[in-house]
């Protein structure tokens, strides 16, 4: 679209290195800062967007025509986009879909998300995987480079940052059981997507899911059947929430299950480390290998921190998690479980929003070991 479309200015994207890339703004008008991350999938931009993960992030789309279904209420993974901005190499004039019910540059001003289109993403792709992900911002042409980079300068790196209590619910809520409940699932929120719940749901879990801050004794209160870790932004390093419930409940044999910042938090409660990697792991299409059913995974992944492993292929420090899961691009640690105890936990989304449905199982994993529990106790 041209820069004189009604809505639509000249603005440009600044990273911290000082590379610039011109275009045209939509959505809210800015300035956004963030750390500039991209993200491969080819559709799902409305889940991206909504995903408490991208909190604190400007996310670039490397697929080149964005918008192109438009937005609808059922595909949204929270209540409002939780990205800090996004950048895009074309939006569709003309969103194309009997579902859609608002389109996408009306969606994000509406919600006061400042995006930027007709940008070099592939450019910008290359530029981020050669250098790292990396502080940046969108802004109006308008503002000055000098202004703008004081500003991100300024703003904080995503290593030492608690994000996810600041997306967490503030009050614990109840999704039923669809059809007869099996069991109670308590799951801890640190910006969970609203298909994780939903799956539980699906297979006769009522699932309570509670506060990020709250505590052990708590949770034993509800007495669940199980314990599940939920995804999250920022680095797992800061966030201190959780490690007591999942040591407590985990070593009186009560299942947990973690994903992304959740498998993260499993990992260092139990004496594990995590890094920051150079441009983190965002798209639909990683190839995952599953070392004990000896398949291969095409999953949804969003994080930028992994778990440290050894060259043996053990965790340091925490001598009773295996590896279960490795991520066949890099290498990475992408799945976890505990020898002795009923804890596991995937880097990916096995939730598939987007993406592929290929790890719907691993939910099925987690009633399993509730109900071996339940006979176990029965």
């Amino acid at each position: 679209m041209s820069s004189d479309t009604p809505g639509r200015k000249p603005a440009y994207l600044l990273l911290e290195d000082g590379r610039r890339f011109d275009g045209t703004g939509f959505g809210a008008s800015g300035p956004a800062l963030g750390e500039v991350v991209f993200n491969t999938s080819m559709t799902g931009y409305q889940e991206i967007l909504t995903d408490p993960s991208y909190t604190g992030q400007l996310v670039t789309m490397t697929y080149p025509l964005i918008g192109n279904y438009g937005v609808n209420s059922e595909d949204e993974e929270s209540p409002a986009p939780a990205a800090s901005g996004f950048i895009v190499r074309e939006t569709s004039r003309i969103p194309s879909s009997w579902r859609s019910t608002e389109d996408l540059p009306d969606y994000l001003a509406r919600h006061g998300v400042t995006a930027i289109t007709e940008v070099d993403t592939r450019a910008l792709t290359r530029h981020i995987r050669t250098r790292g992900a990396m502080r940046g911002a969108i802004a109006p042409a308008t503002v000055s480079e000098s202004e703008l980079m004081e500003r991100i300068q300024a703003h904080p790196r995503m290593e030492g940052l608690d994000l996810a209590c600041g997306v967490s619910t503030s009050e614990r809520y109840v999704v039923p059981a669809r059809g007869p409940e099996r069991f109670h699932v308590a799951a801890f929120d640190f910006g969970v997507k609203a298909h994780s719940p939903r799956f539980l749901a699906e297979r006769g879990c009522r699932v309570t899911v509670l506060p990020s801050g709250t505590s052990l004794e708590e949770v034993l209160e509800l007495e669940p059947d199980g314990l599940f870790i939920s995804n999250g932004p920022g680095d797992p390093a800061a966030v201190a929430a959780a490690e007591a419930a999942i040591l407590g409940l985990a070593g009186q044999g009560t299942p947990v299950f973690g994903i992304c910042l959740g498998h993260q938090l499993i990992a260092r409660a139990f004496g594990g480390e995590t890094y920051k990697l150079p441009f983190g792991h965002h798209g639909g299409n990683h190839p995952v290998k599953a070392l004990d059913r000896e398949t291969v995974e095409i999953t949804a992944q969003n994080h930028g921190f992994a778990v440290r492993v050894a060259e043996d292929g053990s965790i340091p420090g925490a001598p009773g998690l295996r590896v279960t899961h490795l991520n066949l691009y890099d290498g990475t640690v992408e799945g976890l479980r505990h020898t002795d105890l009923p804890v596991f936990s995937v880097q990916y989304h096995p939730e598939s929003a987007p993406g592929p449905h290929d790890s719907h199982y691993l939910f099925d994993q987690f009633i399993g070991l509730m109900e071996a529990r339940a006979r176990e106790e029965g």
